[in-house]
């Protein structure tokens, strides 16, 4: 005590010191600048005299002693750690681990659900959806009676996202595919945006079709390909041949409505027909394309507003019986994905279960920091009992104990936030799908890192209050006497359960990822219908050059013969939509030829549709079972033909041989004649159920939007540059994207590639979870039973022995639970069958592979204690008693 008060009076001299000569100082400068020498001396004193009390107070009330202490703790855990570089980089890898497993996961829910849009009042922004269905999508001249017969809106706005090609005039003049929205004229009106540089267009500005040519950019596109030019304002650029002016630039922090989606421009909604080609400003019956937005007026509830819009839909629908039907609607928020129900419901189940998998992930994580650190302090049980002796209260040792743990969460989160970090950022400028604007924008913001400290400091006071009852119940007379704590019990114990649950948890993650990585396996070199292997894919939309109506046929010809004559193209043909890609395949209601009253109730089945030429078969590989393919002479000026798979000549003909010169009719009455079958394949996943399909030919269903197919076993790189010159002869303001097809099925294998990736990593965290729980247990019950281990070396006992006295408990917990998971994990995997294709658990090399990554876990994580077990002296164990 008199040593504290010495201290205490010391260092409070020491400061009054510090700060005298701070006020001397302080009178000189005074003196300087014209003051007398009493003013001066006067004014110092009052700058810095409330300093000196102050501190005087906090020195003596005993408050430096604290900091001064804690000071002390932390370095002195800091030397415990570095003694210890095998524990720290264990405790610290676990957590950071842990943790970033936790921040991915929050850092999605961030993005998706807690700031999706960056735009004003979002809380207030609704879709008026239909019901039941629960789509969006509305035709113009609906969205025009809502928007201006409703009492309950601000104002309706309405978008849709639209490719173009665009050429920037002196910043390149070939065109190129881009992306952007066309909107209403009040879009950013009722948005309540401010723009970035320049002006929004507004409804004042439409004054009828292709009457506002006006173009804002998004900042991303003007930062990176204007350059920051501030005069940008004003110029002419080319969207499809048509010249817009750029009036504008969005916001930085504005990314559109749609999250995930990057829109590079925005355009006025009325000029739909220079832009898109087509013009549904005045179809009713067209209902594909508008997604209305809007903000309720003050006092208004979503009740009231629901029934003022279904008022609305009443109205058209007994004013327009032949277009309106089942005008319902309802208002949802616009959120992350908008309207669509069932999507959002199974995004928000999803982000859940993955942060109910991340929370356990970091509980299983401190409970194998806990057993960590309870085999700490039994080692540590001399030091322990040493301090207690000698004075030492209980409240400090664990207050110490505390700060080391905190310590390691620190270090840990720092390593798990910064791991994450380039995590999130990869992800971040990812594009899953290159040809579109899909972008995931997950980078960290202050919630993040706000979420990331505080289970930092959570996680550091779960794992480190393990050891509080071993360190209250120490007896340090029983220590110093026997040299150790009491032997543990034989009872299973809450940290034993929770072991093997983790080590359970720990074999269906890795049972699950040799499912998934097994049945991806197999999806890539099972037949999908399609070879893939040396095909070259194109978009090529005919209409980006003003190639519309007639002039489509004639130009796809010209790049079809231009295309075949490059040396080492084997084959080529168009097709409207890839298989297997991301593009959305149609399907149409079939009726047999005899049927007379076309009702859905008649149809024998629906099929999914594409448009081809020909060749299409041979470049694809498809095998053509009978008949024959189209020719160029299937034009709209002859019959509709078609050539369907076998599933549907079953289905509709009972054969495949039967089919052959039958007829079938479509929906809208028109007969079809079959000239071909070929083999079943897969059209939209790798995963769908076996299903019909027609293909027809392009020549009777003209398609300006179209992928060209190309067939060579020509280097990729060198194949597109020859193709991307054919085109510039045949004209330069054609706009393409190339991509392998082996690339292109990235978006149909993206489920299993990322069930085979996610599960594969989880897998990876939880064995290296199970790794540190087991040597935790160990390593415990090691330290915990030196002088029985001991004493059973000292009277002859085997190594075999040892090692069983010594890790029995572990092992026995090891092999519980991978069985338990294992059984679990082959039960889960079937679930794996609706996301890879020929996922299965009855796989010999999946079983084999769990039982030996089980083994070897078990294996690296008992080995250092097994070693410490064995490596038992007893002489000196008797000396140190």
């Amino acid at each position: 005590m008199f040593l504290n008060i010495f201290r205490r009076k010391r260092k409070a001299s020491d400061f009054n010191d510090e700060i005298e000569a701070h006020i001397a100082a302080e009178t000189e400068r005074l003196r300087a600048e014209g003051l007398s020498e009493e003013e001066a001396h006067s004014a110092a004193h009052r700058a810095f005299g409330n300093i000196t009390k102050t501190q005087e107070h906090f020195y003596e009330s005993g408050h430096w002693l604290f900091w001064d202490n804690l000071w002390r703790d932390i370095r002195y855990s800091l030397h415990l750690l570095r003694k210890s570089p095998s524990f720290t980089l264990a405790a610290i890898l676990t957590l950071g681990m842990a943790i970033a497993a936790n921040v991915v996961a929050f850092s999605i829910l961030n993005a998706l659900f807690l700031r999706p849009l960056n735009v004003a009042d979002e809380q207030s922004l609704y879709i008026v959806e239909h019901t039941p269905d629960t789509t969006r999508f509305q035709s113009y001249p609906d969205y025009l009676d809502l928007r201006d017969r409703n009492r309950s809106f601000d104002g309706l706005a309405t978008y849709t996202v639209v490719g173009v090609g665009l050429a920037t005039g002196q910043y390149g003049q070939s065109p190129s595919l881009t992306w952007g929205w066309e909107v209403s004229g009040n879009y950013f009106d009722e948005l309540r945006l401010t723009p970035y540089l320049g002006r929004f267009f507004h409804t004042s500005d439409e004054r009828g079709p292709n009457s506002a040519p006006y173009l804002v950019l998004s900042y991303s596109y003007w930062h990176n390909n204007f350059k920051d030019d501030p005069g940008v304002i004003g110029r002419t650029v080319q969207l499809n041949k048509h010249p817009f002016t750029i009036i504008g630039v969005a916001p930085p922090d504005f990314h559109g409505t749609v999250p995930f989606v990057a829109a590079c421009f925005y355009v006025p909604l009325v000029n739909q027909e220079q832009v898109d080609g087509v013009n549904y400003l005045n179809t009713r019956s067209v209902g594909s394309i508008q997604v209305i937005t809007g903000h309720l007026k003050p006092g208004v509830t979503p009740a009231h507003a629901t029934a003022d819009v279904n008022s609305i839909g009443a109205y058209l629908e007994k004013s327009y019986p032949q277009d309106d039907r089942k005008m319902t609607f309802a208002l949802e928020h616009l959120g992350v994905f908008g309207s669509e129900r069932n999507t959002a419901l199974a995004t928000k189940a999803f982000l859940a279960a993955l942060m109910l998998l991340a929370g356990l992930i970091l509980l299983a994580a401190c409970a194998n920091l806990g057993s960590l650190f309870s085999a700490r302090a039994a080692e540590r049980s001399r030091e322990i009992a040493l301090r207690l002796a000698l004075g030492s209260t209980r409240a400090r040792v664990l207050r110490q104990l505390f700060t080391e743990a905190i310590l390691v969460s620190f270090m840990g989160g720092a390593v798990g936030l910064w791991s994450s970090s380039l995590l999130l950022q990869w992800l971040s400028a990812w594009r899953p799908v290159p040809r579109y604007p899909v972008q995931a924008a997950v980078s960290p913001d202050a919630r993040v890192y706000i979420f990331a400290l505080l289970i930092a400091i959570v996680s550091g006071f779960l794992f480190g209050a393990v050891p509080v009852r071993q360190v209250l119940q120490t007896n340090p007379y029983g220590v110093m006497k026997s040299g150790s704590t009491a032997t543990p019990g034989r009872r299973l114990s809450v940290r034993d359960l929770l072991l093997t649950v983790q080590i359970a948890l720990c074999a269906v993650l890795i049972t699950s990822s040799f499912v998934a990585v097994r049945g991806l396996l197999r999806s890539m070199h099972t037949g999908l219908g399609i070879d893939p292997r040396n095909v070259m894919l194109v978009d090529i939309d005919v209409n980006t050059a003003g190639y519309r109506g007639t002039a489509v046929p004639p130009v796809q010809k010209r790049i079809i013969d231009t295309v075949h004559a490059i040396p080492g193209v084997q084959a080529a043909a168009w097709i409207n939509v890839p298989q297997l890609t991301l593009d959305c395949c149609s399907s149409l209601l079939v009726f047999s030829d005899q049927t007379a009253n076309l009702t859905p109730a008649t149809a024998v089945l629906r099929a999914t549709t594409f448009k081809i030429s020909r060749e299409y078969f041979r470049a694809t590989r498809t095998p053509l079972l009978v008949g024959r393919e189209f020719t160029d002479h299937d034009d709209a000026t002859t019959q509709r033909v078609a050539i369907v798979n076998e599933r549907f000549a079953r289905y509709v003909f009972g054969s495949a041989a039967t089919a052959l010169g039958r007829d079938y009719k479509l929906g809208d009455g028109t007969r079809i004649h079959v000239v071909g079958v070929v083999a079943d394949g897969k059209y939209g996943s790798a995963t769908e159920a076996p299903q019909a399909a027609m293909f027809f030919s392009i020549l009777q269903s003209p398609s300006d939007a179209a992928w060209l197919i190309v067939q060579s076993p020509t280097d990729s790189q060198q194949l597109a540059a020859s193709i991307r010159r054919k085109l510039t002869d045949v004209d330069p303001s054609l706009v393409s994207f190339f991509q392998t097809w082996s690339a292109g099925l990235d978006g149909s294998m993206f489920g299993p590639r990322m069930a085979a990736i996610s599960l594969g990593v989880l897998g990876a965290m939880g064995a290296l979870l199970s790794i540190t729980g087991i040597f935790g247990i160990a390593a415990y019950a090691v330290s915990k039973r030196k002088r029985d281990l001991g004493i059973r070396i000292a009277l002859g006992a085997r190594r075999k022995e040892v090692l069983r006295a010594a890790l029995g408990r572990a092992v026995k917990l090891l092999a519980f639970g991978s069985v338990t998971g294992l059984l679990l994990g082959i039960l889960a995997s079937r679930v794996l069958a609706a996301v890879v294709y020929q996922a299965t658990p009855r796989d010999p090399l999946v079983l084999t592979g769990v039982v030996f990554v089980m083994a070897l876990v078990g294996l690296v994580s008992t080995w250092i204690p097994a070693h410490r077990a064995l490596s038992i002296d007893p002489v000196i164990l008797l000396r140190e008693e």
